[in-house]
């Protein structure tokens, strides 16, 4: 026997452990085959024609506003698997998978997956001894089924299943596109146009570095990541310089902030981030302890740094100090030009030029342009264990979610209350409660991303936000269509194989109906 691939596909032989010699010793041209399974106490068979295989229960990627009986989404072999419960659509008892568990992989137009408990054989069965479905009175609805076969595999009767139908029935929205040539429609993410920026104001990323806060300009941050587990030490280098790591077939200097500041060492953990800082053609990865948010901050709020603190050479990197909530809040500025004349930053970006100029720059150089050209940059927040995202376009800033929201009587129920942001009232809604999960108590990781819908500024308060992601577009799909209003909303997944993640991508547009609309604007007033 072959051994299992890595997305633990069933082998010919696990696909058909027995075959039912009786049924086809006739030879009958009539013959059918089907596959026969168990869920819960029932047998059934289904028409071997649209079995394209038999799979291992695959690790799932659960989604918002799908039907019950969705598990969630798998990857098999680089394409989105929709998983379906067949105990919960029947209304069985649930029970944990064990090792006799499958997933039917089902084309009836699309692919979907549906658990059965148990594989029991594959039979020849003649036309002629499938029976109506007339007589029959049992658990299963009878409308759902196309015939019953007795006495074939030791069993005394088998219902077959009939998806088509089943699906039909449980899953409109992917019977329409069975209909219609069964390939998902592809809804492009309708980005909100947004406000030109406002020459008053400044945007900024901040971020911790040994409990003081930081920022850096958003246009000069090209993107945040996590730090990655291997990093390649350069020799002889300043102390400042951690290495160098590989981003998207591009070589990326590693600096720490501590160290260039001279704080206190300290290694990085699952809060630790890399900011990626641009000038030029230049570019460099930050370690900071952790981020913080994306802020909007009117000029008048900066102050440029004090004369008697004004430092040359190597702490000359802090040009601004910010002032928020009455002074209470100091953000200093680092500006990235002052940055890059930082002897560290100098050495690291050298160390790489050096390594690239032995392998053809330019030519490298040429590509990674037009790998960004096909890029598109979305900004990645945690719901429980699931992983979102949105245009980074989209995203007006990031704030922490304050201790108390302001309720306000009379507000619309989805509105979780409202928030004082810079002068201005902003209504909050718990993103978890838009998209039907349960929701859990206030913790410090939490984030309210601020969207512009329909010209209403409003915030979703989200679990944590992980990074900042540049997703190649060839690497984005639509979201198989598992309801009206998750196909709307969640039309789009990035799929990202190689790092076995899968991040379901939200058009900020569909958060909110018209009708709400109207509401959050008189709220905003």
């Amino acid at each position: 026997m072959s051994k299992k691939n890595p997305e633990q596909r069933v082998t010919q032989a696990e696909r058909a452990p027995q075959v039912d010699d009786e049924s086809l010793e006739t030879g009958d041209s009539e013959t059918r085959q089907f596959v026969t399974f168990l869920a819960g106490d029932e047998v059934f068979a289904v028409d071997m024609s649209p079995v394209q295989e038999i799979i291992r229960v695959p690790d799932v990627v659960r989604v918002p506003l799908a039907p019950a009986a969705l598990d969630g989404l798998a990857n098999l072999r680089g394409k989105v698997l929709p998983i379906i419960s067949l105990r919960r659509v029947f209304g069985f008892d649930e029970r944990e998978h064990d090792d006799a568990t499958r997933a039917l992989v089902i084309d009836i137009g699309q692919p979907l997956g549906f658990v059965v408990d148990r594989v029991a054989s594959v039979v020849g069965v003649e036309s002629s001894r499938i029976e109506g479905v007339e007589t029959i009175r049992g658990t299963v609805n009878s409308d759902l089924l196309s015939g019953i076969i007795k006495d074939v595999g030791g069993h005394a009767m088998i219902m077959v299943l009939d998806f088509a139908k089943l699906i039909a029935q449980e899953f409109t929205e992917i019977a329409a596109l069975a209909r219609h040539s069964g390939i998902a429609a592809g809804m492009s993410a309708s980005v909100e146009s947004q406000d030109e920026e406002n020459s008053d104001e400044l945007q900024l990323v901040s971020f911790d570095v040994a409990g003081q806060e930081y920022a850096i300009a958003i246009e000069d941050v090209q993107e945040i990541v996590q730090v990655p587990e291997q990093i390649i030490h350069v020799p002889h280098a300043e102390e400042h310089v951690l290495g160098i790591m590989t981003l998207r077939s591009r070589l990326l200097p590693l600096v720490s902030l501590r160290r260039m500041f001279a704080l206190p060492a300290q290694a990085a953990d699952e809060h630790s981030r890399i900011v990626v800082v641009a000038l030029g053609a230049s570019s460099v990865g930050v370690v900071m302890d952790n981020v913080n948010e994306v802020l909007r901050v009117a000029r008048s709020e900066v102050d440029a740094m004090p004369g008697l603190l004004v430092r040359e050479g190597d702490l000359a990197d802090i040009s601004e100090i910010c002032r928020l909530d009455g002074g209470k809040r100091l953000v200093s500025i680092i500006s990235a030009a002052n940055l890059f004349k930082h002897s560290s930053i100098k050495e690291a970006v050298k160390s790489v030029d050096n390594m690239r100029a032995d392998e053809q720059t330019a030519t490298e150089a040429e590509i990674d342009d037009e790998v960004a050209d096909d890029d598109e940059q979305v900004v990645v927040f945690r719901l429980d264990k699931e992983e979102f995202g949105v245009p980074i376009d989209s995203v007006q800033e990031i704030v922490r979610v304050p201790e108390q929201l302001t309720h306000v009587p009379k507000a619309p129920p989805f509105v979780e209350g409202v928030i004082n942001l810079r002068g201005a009232v902003l209504p909050v809604i718990d993103l978890r409660r838009r998209l039907g999960l349960p929701t859990v108590e206030r913790s410090d990781r939490q984030r309210v991303m601020v969207f512009l819908i329909g010209g209403v500024r409003t915030g979703f308060i989200v679990d944590s936000v992980a990074e900042v992601l540049r997703i190649q577009k060839a690497a984005i799909e639509p979201a198989p269509c598992l309801s009206a209003e998750q196909a709307k909303l969640l039309a789009r997944m990035a799929n990202l194989e190689k790092q076995k993640r899968m991040v379901q991508l939200i058009d900020p547009a569909q958060l909110i109906e018209a009708p709400d609309l109207d509401q959050l604007a008189k709220l905003a007033a």
